[in-house]
C-alpha cells in the first residue's frame, strides 16, 4: 500500500507556486486507480512525486508502511516501484531484448520478449535486436518502455499518459494488456489519462486540479460525473490516441 499524508510540492523559493497543495491519497494493494483531470493540473508531478524524481516541500510519502519520502529514485525501485515516463529515454547501444532481460533481473528467453512486445502492439521479432536510438519513432520507445515495465516484478506501476503518441491500433492492444493487468490484481497499477476507455478498467478514480485532490471515488461512481460535467467538449475525453 502507498500513502501519501499533506504531500505538496512548490517551486520558487517563500513566494513560490504550488503545483501540489496538500494532497493526501492511499493506492491499496492491487488497486487499478486512474489519475486524470485539467492539462498543467499537477497529474504528472504527483507521480514523479511518487517515484522519486521529484522531492516533496511538505508531507510524506509511505509504502507499506515504511516512510520513502526522501528516498532516490534507485531506492524506491529496489522497493518495487516503477515508471513509465511520457517521452522515454533513448539508449543508444542497448538492444530492445536486452533492455527487457535488465528490466526483468535475468535473461529473458525469446518468447517471453516476444510476449511483452506483442502485449504493446509490436511486432515482436521485428525488434528485439534493433538499438533504442533516433531510429526509433517516439511511439516505438514508448511502446518498449512499457513492455520493460511489465517485465519487471513491480509492487506499484507508474504510466504516465501511456496513449501520448500511439496508433489507434496499437491502442487497442494497450487497452487490452491494461485489461489484463486490472485482472490479475498481482500489483498496483495508476496510470494518468484522459482516455475513456482506459479510465473505465479503474477500479477508482481520482480527479487532480489546480493541484490539489478535487474528486476521488469508485469508477461507476466518478466516471459519470466527469462526463457529466464535461460534456462533449471535455477535455478530458482525450481524442484518438
Amino acid at each position: 500500500m502507498l500513502e501519501l499524508r499533506n504531500v505538496s510540492f512548490t517551486v520558487g523559493g517563500e513566494k513560490g507556486h504550488d503545483i501540489i497543495n496538500d494532497v493526501s491519497l492511499t493506492i491499496n494493494d492491487g488497486e487499478f486507480l486512474i489519475i486524470t483531470g485539467p492539462n498543467g493540473g499537477g497529474k504528472s508531478t504527483l507521480a514523479r512525486l511518487i517515484m522519486g524524481i521529484e522531492q516533496p516541500t511538505g508531507g510524506q510519502i509511505l509504502l507499506n508502511g515504511q516512510d520513502i519520502t526522501n528516498l532516490s529514485v534507485t531506492e524506491r525501485a529496489k522497493f518495487g516501484v516503477g515508471y513509465a515516463f511520457q517521452q522515454p529515454p533513448r539508449f543508444k547501444g542497448l538492444t530492445v531484448r536486452r533492455l527487457l532481460s535488465l528490466a526483468h533481473g535475468s535473461e529473458l528467453p525469446e518468447d517471453e520478449c516476444c510476449a511483452y512486445l506483442t502485449n504493446v502492439g509490436l511486432c515482436s521479432r521485428d525488434y528485439l535486436n534493433r538499438e533504442i536510438d533516433t531510429s526509433l519513432s517516439g511511439g516505438e520507445v514508448k511502446r518498449i518502455e512499457i513492455a520493460s515495465l511489465m517485465a519487471r516484478e513491480l509492487k506499484l506501476a507508474i504510466f504516465d499518459e501511456p496513449e501520448a503518441g500511439i496508433d489507434l491500433w496499437s491502442f487497442a492492444m494497450l487497452v487490452e494488456t491494461f485489461k489484463t493487468m486490472s485482472r490479475r490484481k498481482h500489483n498496483s497499477v495508476v496510470i494518468i489519462s484522459h482516455q475513456e476507455r482506459i479510465m473505465q478498467l479503474a477500479d477508482r478514480i481520482a480527479v487532480i486540479a489546480n493541484g490539489k485532490l478535487k474528486t476521488l471515488g469508485p469508477k461507476d461512481e466518478v466516471f459519470p460525473q466527469l462526463m457529466s460535467e464535461l460534456g462533449e467538449n471535455c477535455g478530458f475525453r482525450g481524442g484518438n490516441a
